[in-house]
């Protein structure tokens, strides 16, 4: 018998004896077989890599060490349990990195009279001292003034007295609805802590960030004039 004929012989009777050649028979796999079989292990694959993540993320959180953790915080990372001096008394307060400080006094201190109205230092409802200056509490940040002497409406009052700019605002019939009153108190004291007798123009660019919907501007900057007497 020819070679060729002989080489043709044996592989028949290999396949009729059912012989393995896997590099033969995979080509002739059913093709909806194939794919199945290659859904199957693509499924199989991104199973486990989930699970072994998983298990590994688990681990490592539990088992790192202090030191290993505050590094993987980072540089930028900023305590959140932070000590504010509000009103002069120092207070203990857990703040977000991204907590803004008239957010603080709210909701987290109860000190409600730092009013809420624009959201963004356009208005002078939501105005505190931070020192001796006037800043807009709902565009500073609480971790920027953590070190700082704070002071709200709240605190301007001493010993249950009410200070000269309260009374004299009260005299001069300057509250309307009274939302933007605590912003007007914190800046007219503001003014009067660094200028007690300010001429009134004075007195008018430094109350010209605050805003009153009920439009009593004259009424508070009168207040602002006759606190500059009686201080």
């Amino acid at each position: 018998m020819p070679e060729d004929c002989r080489t043709s012989h044996a592989t028949c009777q290999g396949h009729a004896s059912g012989e393995q050649h896997s590099d033969h028979d995979s080509s002739l796999l059913n093709p909806l077989q194939e794919i199945a079989r290659t859904k199957a292990s693509r499924r199989t694959f991104i199973k486990g890599v989930v699970a072994s993540g998983s298990a590994m993320g688990a681990s490592g959180y539990l088992f790192r060490s202090g030191e290993a953790q505050a590094q993987a915080r980072g540089a930028g990372a900023v305590e959140r349990l932070v000590s504010l001096n509000v009103n002069g008394q120092t207070r203990r307060v857990d703040v977000l990195p991204h907590e803004t400080l008239a957010n603080t006094l709210r909701s987290k201190l109860g000190l409600t009279g730092t009013k809420l109205s624009c959201d963004r230092g356009e208005c002078g409802s939501c105005n505190v001292l931070v020192g001796d200056t006037t800043v807009y509490s709902c565009t500073t940040l609480t971790h920027q003034v953590a070190d700082k002497l704070i002071t709200t409406v709240e605190g301007i009052a001493k010993d249950g007295k009410l200070h000269p700019v309260q009374k004299a605002f009260i005299e001069e019939i300057g509250p309307q609805c009274g939302y933007c009153t605590p912003g007007q108190v914190i800046s007219a004291v503001a003014l009067l802590n660094k200028n007690p007798k300010p001429s009134i123009e004075e007195a008018r660019r430094a109350m010209s960030g605050n805003l009153c919907r009920c439009g009593s501007y004259q009424q508070y900057l009168a207040g602002v004039m006759r606190a500059s007497k009686e201080m």
